[in-house]
């Protein structure tokens, strides 16, 4: 009998990103208070946290270690080191040149979130905290996409819904 070839986790790691920082980017963006902070905190400690560093394991057992270092690190994300967390976010930005350009637009959209909202809370510019938010949403939504194109377009056999490779 032929051992099981384990799953694609990026649809999985992706889609708990996408969740949770689209919560939290709500937050941010100033829709809700910071009361709403603690359901963001259950959100990504079970799924943000938990579900991504599962992702971010089955990517390095399948020899993926691009996700498996941004699940892993992301999924590991639970306190406000904004700035260091752009900086992350930034030379994972750079390692996208050899992915996807949905990828790519991914984490520019997040390191440039992880700078504004460290950014106004240094200088108590809230319109930065709130450009933040907002710019956090758009990651998700990226995210989200891509997590939505790689599942599909695996289960179709072919390119449903595009993510625009590189040149």
């Amino acid at each position: 009998m032929e051992p099981k070839q384990l799953g694609n986790p990026v649809p999985l790691g992706l889609g708990a990103f996408a969740s949770t920082t689209w919560l939290l980017s709500m937050v941010n963006a100033g829709w809700f208070d910071e009361k709403s902070v603690v359901v963001v905190l259950s959100m990504a400690l079970v799924f943000g946290g938990a579900v991504q560093a599962i992702a971010g394991i089955i990517a390095f057992m399948r020899g993926n270690t691009f996700p498996g270092v941004a699940f892993l690190a992301y999924g590991a994300f639970v306190g406000w080191y904004l700035f260091l967390w752009g900086v992350f976010s930034f030379y994972m930005w750079i390692a996208t040149f050899r992915h996807n350009t949905v990828l790519q637009l991914t984490f520019l959209a997040v390191w440039i979130t992880f700078l504004l909202l460290a950014a106004g809370d240094w200088f108590g510019i809230p319109v930065l905290h709130t450009a933040g938010g907002y710019l956090g949403l758009v990651a998700a939504a990226f995210a989200g996409y891509l997590s939505a194109a790689e599942i599909i377009n695996a289960d179709f056999g072919r390119t449903v819904l595009p993510v625009w490779p590189y040149a």
